[in-house]
């Protein structure tokens, strides 16, 4: 782990180069021959390369997959290529030709063969492919009201304003991190939407075999005591009961059918459990002992009950408590309940896909 970290501070400068016209020597592509090369084998992801020019580092990405290497000083030298931290190759490094970055077809080929083969296990094996954000209330539903007092003036904050732009946020992170996955929202303004509106989006999205979706609703709270505060993570009770498989989808006879929901239901619910667990933890590791947390609780409420899938309800804290309303107006307040979601979340697929 240590290791990737390293990674992402270092290769986090999109790679420049000058406008030369270089010639190139057989066997030997340019940076956009490269990208192309790569693009072929690509099925669903984006290919990536960042560029350290300080260090003369360079690492190409493809999905959740990533290759890192060094340049060379001049053509023919050889080094390492290291594939996802764990696999390395020995071949004809990079080398910098007047402002031009210089690969060879042994690099380009390698890389290629292991990028193919990481992208045939990666269908093989268990993928969380779509997260829903959920954010609450919305148009004339403005959920929760805080009232504060700005340059003398007394000022009303709205859940539906704050929950919208920590969703926001915490949607481009997760766009930045998984290229290859949907991340999807309910609404992306101030915008009106049913409670079957949301759960019915969510139910909708087709998964192949192997795939999951989780569906996160953000919500601020409120309460008549003005001292409570804290953010709680919400998830359905283990003894509710829902119709997760439609009979006219499978052959099974109705006994068979009720074992298979009702091991589904068990699933959900002990996956709802981790995943309010997870962003719990990115809560705590985020806002230490300045917002206190209300732990794990669980209540069918509509949108979580009825999303057929791993579904939580986070309440960010209380609109009726200045210090919390104080957190959720602010700008470093907002980044942080972001971050803390996206700790949580990210945590959370990669023990799941693990």
């Amino acid at each position: 782990m240590g290791k990737i970290n390293f990674i992402k501070l270092r290769f986090n400068y999109l790679i420049l180069f000058f406008a030369f016209l270089v010639p190139f020597s057989a066997g030997a592509l340019s940076l956009d021959d490269t990208l192309n090369s790569l693009a072929s084998i690509s099925q669903n992801s984006r290919i990536q390369f960042r560029w350290d020019p300080l260090f003369q580092n360079g690492v190409f990405y493809m999905g959740n997959h990533y290759g890192t290497f060094n340049v060379a000083s001049a053509d023919g030298q050889s080094g390492f290529l290291l594939v996802n931290n764990r696999e390395i190759f020995n071949v004809p490094l990079p080398y910098n030709n007047k402002g031009q970055l210089v690969f060879s077809d042994v690099f380009v080929d390698t890389l290629k063969t292991s990028f193919t083969r990481l992208q045939e296990n990666d269908s093989s094996v268990f993928r969380i492919t779509t997260i829903i954000i959920d954010p609450g209330h919305g148009g004339r539903d403005s959920g929760a009201i805080g009232n504060r007092t700005v340059n003398g003036r007394n000022m009303q904050v709205f859940e539906k304003d704050i929950v919208l732009k920590v969703s926001l946020a915490l949607r481009d992170m997760l766009k930045q991190t998984y290229p290859d996955k949907q991340i999807l929202m309910t609404r992306e303004t101030d915008i009106y939407r049913t409670l079957d509106y949301r759960s019915d989006m969510a139910n909708a999205v087709n998964v192949g075999d192997k795939e999951a979706i989780i569906f996160i609703s953000i919500h601020a709270n409120a309460a008549a005591n003005q001292n409570a505060r804290g953010y709680e993570i919400w998830h359905i009770t283990s003894n509710h009961r829902r119709n997760l498989l439609d009979p006219s989808m499978h052959g099974y006879s109705a006994d068979i059918l009720a074992i298979y929901n009702s091991l589904l239901q068990e699933e959900f619910t002990t996956e709802s459990i981790l995943l309010a667990d997870s962003i719990l933890q990115g809560f705590g590791e985020i806002f230490g002992n300045t917002l206190p947390s209300r732990d794990r609780k669980a209540n069918d409420w509509f949108v979580v009950r009825n999303s057929h899938m791993p579904a939580v309800l986070v309440e960010l804290g209380f609109l009726s408590n200045r210090q919390d309303m104080e957190l959720m107006t602010s700008d470093d307040g907002l980044q942080k309940f972001s971050r803390s979601l996206y700790n949580g979340i990210t945590r959370f697929i990669g023990i799941r896909e693990r």
